[in-house]
C-alpha cells in the first residue's frame, strides 16, 4: 500500500511539469510565426525595388530558411514528445490492467485492500483520461503545425521563383541597355567621321590645322595675337566655317544623341608676364571661353558647348624647341559625350 500511494505521487507531479514544458513550447512556435508573417509583411514591401530589393529579398529568403528549419526541428521534438506520451500511456494502461487483475484477485480480501484497489484503479483511470487529453491535443498541434509549414514551403517557393523573376527581368533590361547604348556610341561616331570629313573640306590642307586622334587641331595663331585672349578677325573667319558645319551636323543629329564640342585651350611651357591673365591656366581657359563664346553666337547651342584650360601641362611635343612651342600652343575641337 506504501508503494501504491508513492507511484501516485510521482505520476501526479510528473504531468503538470510535462505540461507547462509543452505550453512554453507551443508559446515559442506562436511566437515564431509571428516573427515570420512579420517578415512575410516587410518581404511585401520591400520587393518594390530593384538591385537593392533583391539583396533585401535574399536576406529574408535566408531567414525564412533558418525559420522552416527551426520549425522542422521543432515538429521533430513534438514528435518525439508524442511517442513519449504514447508509451507512457501504454505503461499506465498495463498497469491499470494489472491493478484490474489484482483488483478480481483479491475479491475475497479483506474489504479494506478492496478499497485501496479501487481507489488505485480510479486515479490511474483520471490519469489515462488526462494522457489521453494531452496526447489528442498534441496530435492537433502537429496537425496546425504541419499545415503551417506547408504554408511557409509555400513561401519559400513563390519568394524564391519572384526572386528568379526579378533577376531575369534585370539581365533583360541590362541585355537592352547595353545594346543602346552601343548604338548610341555608333551614331555619335558616325557623326564624328562626318565632321572630320566636311572640316577636311572646308579647311583643306594647311599646315596650321591639323587632325590629332579624334581631334582637330589649330595653332593659337590662327584665332588670338601672342599672350592674348581676344579672337583676331580672320580667326572669326575659320570659326564661322566651323560653325556652320557644327551647328548643321547638330540638326541633323538625333535630339537624344548626347554629344557635346569640347573646346580645349593649351599653352607652352614658358609663362606670360601680362598683368591681365597672369598665369597659363588664365590663358588657356580665356581662350577657350573666347572661342566657345563665339561659335555660340554663330548658332552652336551653348548646352552642346563646352571650355576647357590645359595650361601648359598636355603637351604634344616635350622639347624646348621654338617649333615645339608653337606645336604646343593650340586650340582643340572635339565632338564628344557628356
Amino acid at each position: 500500500m506504501a508503494l501504491s500511494r508513492s507511484h501516485r505521487r510521482e505520476e501526479t507531479n510528473f504531468w503538470p511539469g510535462f505540461v507547462d514544458a509543452l505550453s512554453t513550447m507551443l508559446i515559442g512556435i506562436v511566437f515564431l510565426l509571428s516573427v515570420f508573417v512579420l517578415g512575410q509583411f516587410f518581404l511585401s514591401q520591400e520587393l518594390t525595388g530593384k538591385d537593392t530589393a533583391l539583396e533585401r529579398l535574399n536576406r529574408q529568403i535566408s531567414e525564412l530558411t533558418d525559420l522552416l528549419a527551426l520549425e522542422r526541428s521543432s515538429n521533430r521534438q513534438t514528435q518525439e514528445s508524442l511517442t513519449l506520451l504514447q508509451s507512457t500511456l501504454v505503461r499506465e494502461q498495463g498497469e491499470r490492467s494489472r491493478i484490474q487483475g489484482l483488483l478480481d484477485s483479491s475479491a475475497s480480501d479483506a474489504p479494506a485492500q478492496l478499497a485501496q484497489a479501487e481507489k488505485a484503479l480510479e486515479a490511474q483511470k483520471q490519469l489515462s483520461e488526462r494522457a489521453q487529453a494531452t496526447v489528442d491535443l498534441v496530435n492537433q498541434q502537429i496537425v496546425a503545425m504541419r499545415r503551417q509549414l506547408a504554408a511557409l514551403e509555400q513561401a519559400l517557393a513563390a519568394s524564391e521563383a519572384k526572386d528568379q523573376d526579378s533577376q531575369a527581368r534585370i539581365a533583360e533590361l541590362g541585355s537592352r541597355l547595353n545594346v543602346a547604348l552601343a548604338q548610341r556610341v555608333q551614331e555619335l561616331a558616325r557623326y564624328r567621321s562626318d565632321f572630320f570629313g566636311r572640316m577636311r573640306q572646308v579647311l583643306g590642307a594647311r599646315p596650321d590645322i591639323r587632325v590629332v586622334g579624334d581631334r582637330f587641331v589649330f595653332q593659337s595663331e590662327v584665332f588670338f595675337d601672342a599672350g592674348q585672349a581676344v579672337l583676331k578677325p580672320e580667326g572669326r573667319g575659320e570659326l564661322d566655317k566651323l560653325g556652320a558645319i557644327i551647328a548643321d551636323l547638330g540638326r541633323e543629329m538625333p535630339p537624344d544623341i548626347p554629344w557635346i564640342l569640347r573646346v580645349d585651350g593649351h599653352t607652352d611651357a614658358r609663362p606670360i608676364r601680362t598683368a591681365q591673365l597672369g598665369s597659363n591656366w588664365n590663358l588657356s581657359t580665356a581662350r577657350a571661353v573666347s572661342v566657345v563664346e563665339y561659335l555660340i553666337t554663330r548658332g552652336i547651342p551653348a548646352d552642346r558647348i563646352a571650355a576647357t584650360g590645359f595650361g601648359e601641362f598636355q603637351p604634344l611635343d616635350v622639347a624646348a624647341t621654338d617649333e615645339a612651342y608653337s606645336r604646343n600652343r593650340r586650340i582643340e575641337f572635339k565632338i564628344t559625350e557628356r
